[in-house]
């Protein structure tokens, strides 16, 4: 016998198209600035410095916006809350030097915080890994404790600023997990957060992020499916990004999959 359900349709299964309807009731999801050196070099083949100057302007636009540039720390505490709003994760990816003397006395100014990936293999030393453009120093242990007196938060860019993807896998063990117990004796306090080098991940890396404790990885991109937080991704800020083209990047966020979305 067939049953008649003509008068009462079955008990729907739950459209996950609604949880994404609802998430977007909370307003549009909130982005996340990438950074690198912050100096007055003219010479920048890789196009990852910001003048001072720069820097404080674009800061000048965001508050101007009622945005506020926090640390990811503070961005994901935020959207566990549901108080992201507002909010704008500022990164600075390398750890160099200029951080501690140029970008922190900025940032200050303007009352917003940011999260500074080091490389505590290469801490006191230099951008090695670059082939091209100058050498510039890296944070040395004064610098890193420096930053995080000032409210900002530390966390790891592996040990050495290897493509973790063409590592083996007790290197990749090394790289992610020595890095944070370095950086956790430095600080005296817990690492959270981790950056894959260049951008670079896939589903090996990420698995070995989460196996050694962090809470969440940066990346550029939002990663392999599956990696949430473990592949936050990131649009990047360089000197030529005016008040115009910040607010296309802003607004191109969500477009393009460069924002971190509402929990």
């Amino acid at each position: 016998m067939v049953a008649d359900v003509s008068a009462a349709p079955p008990k729907a299964e739950p459209d996950p198209r609604s949880s994404a309807r609802r998430r977007a009731k909370r307003g549009p999801a909130v982005w996340v600035a990438m950074y690198h050196s912050v100096s007055d070099c003219p010479e920048d083949p890789y196009n990852v410095t910001v003048t001072p100057a720069r820097l404080d302007r674009q800061l000048a636009w965001m508050s101007s916006r009622g945005l506020r540039g926090v640390s990811m720390r503070e961005l994901l505490a935020a959207r566990a809350r549901g108080t992201e709003r507002g909010l704008v994760g500022l990164t600075f990816d390398d750890g160099y030097a200029d951080f501690a003397g140029d970008a922190l006395p900025v940032l200050c100014r303007w009352g917003f915080t940011a999260t500074v990936f080091v490389l505590p293999g290469r801490i006191g030393g230099e951008n090695a890994w670059e082939p091209l453009g100058p050498r510039k120093p890296l944070l040395d242990v004064a610098g890193i404790r420096r930053a995080v007196a000032a409210g900002m938060e530390i966390a790891s860019h592996g040990l050495t600023h290897l493509d973790l993807t063409k590592t083996t896998d007790a290197m990749l063990h090394t790289e992610v997990n020595d890095s944070r117990h370095l950086l956790a004796g430095i600080t005296g306090s817990d690492i959270e957060g981790f950056c894959y080098p260049y951008g670079y991940l896939d589903e090996r890396v990420a698995a070995a992020v989460r196996r050694a404790g962090y809470r969440y990885a940066c990346g550029i991109t939002p990663g392999p499916d599956g990696c949430g937080d473990f592949a936050l991704p990131r649009i990047h800020v360089g000197q030529v990004d005016n008040a115009a083209r910040l607010e296309l990047k802003r607004r191109l966020a969500r477009l393009f999959g460069r924002s971190v979305e509402a929990v």
